[in-house]
């Protein structure tokens, strides 16, 4: 788990170094809006994987009942808030990375989902999980389900969680 964990840290860092080094050479001043395709939360206009991209600090602080951050096909990075028990689900196509920066909780995972239901053609959605592991997480905890297995977050604690999360699709390209 220890080397899945550090893996998954590593692809987001160089990720964050990645989009530092482009936007340096680009000569774009920081937050500058470039033209390209696609879409980030609020419906604005996103480079596209080869242009550089800046999420500010103001824009992440701005969103407080959760969204899209960043939308790079095929990568996506939410910021999700969950002040309540969510429904389980099962993304076939895409594992799933989460960072939980605030707030703890219970995940469950594996199992079988309980009164399972197509929502579209690559994910399943349901009530709960039945034999899962059941895990308490908080904040600073790296979190990476692979596509296919089940997952939920059925409590939370105080305020709630905030976590960022990242799909993986199992081939890019």
């Amino acid at each position: 788990m220890r080397v899945i964990t550090a893996l998954a840290f590593s692809l987001v860092v160089v990720f964050a170094l990645s989009v530092a080094a482009q936007q340096r050479g680009a000569g774009a001043p920081q937050g500058a809006a470039q033209q390209g395709g696609g879409q980030r939360g609020g419906g604005q206009p996103q480079p596209s994987i080869t242009q550089t991209t800046v999420v500010t600090a103001a824009e992440v602080a701005a969103k407080t009942a959760g969204g899209n951050l960043i939308r790079l096909a095929p990568y996506n990075v939410n910021l999700e808030v969950r002040t309540m028990g969510q429904a389980a689900a099962v993304h076939e196509t895409e594992a799933e990375l989460f960072y939980v920066m605030e707030g703890s909780g219970t995940l469950v995972t594996g199992g079988k989902l309980i009164e399972e239901r197509r929502t579209n053609p690559e994910n399943l959605s349901g009530t709960g999980i039945e034999g899962g592991v059941t895990r308490k997480v908080s904040k600073g905890d790296w979190i990476l389900v692979p596509a296919g297995e089940p997952h939920q977050y059925p409590a939370v604690e105080g305020s709630g969680l905030r976590l960022m999360s990242m799909h993986l699709p199992k081939k890019v390209g």
